[in-house]
């Protein structure tokens, strides 16, 4: 998704705004003591583009292969950040993930 937003950001200049929350992999435990302490929340969307449109204040997206299945905390996170004003969604491959941020950023400021 990162790949994809730096290659258009000529068509969306905000783009250069996304980025990846590395929640995802295995760690051993004092890496993930240290992260944990440093603020890491499981279950956080993996892209955050911090860039309003229509009433939002920005676009989390949680992504998964095609036919994966979203984790307890993740649903947690995504609704919380729903209630907070976010945009929060799934996206279940590339091609749903890039048509979320396309539909999210044709909105009105």
């Amino acid at each position: 998704m990162i790949k994809l937003a730096t290659s258009t950001e000529a068509k969306h200049p905000e783009l250069r705004l996304m980025f990846h929350i590395p929640n995802e992999g295995k760690r051993n435990a004092v890496t993930g003591y240290r992260l944990k302490t440093a603020g890491m929340k499981a279950g956080l969307p993996d892209i955050c583009l911090p860039v309003a449109r229509s009433g939002r204040h920005g676009l989390f997206l949680e992504l998964k292969a095609e036919g994966g299945r979203l984790q307890d905390n993740q649903k947690e996170w995504i609704d919380e950040l729903g209630r907070q004003g976010y945009r929060a969604a799934v996206a279940f491959g590339f091609d749903e993930a890039r048509a979320m941020i396309e539909d999210y950023l044709g909105g009105t400021r």
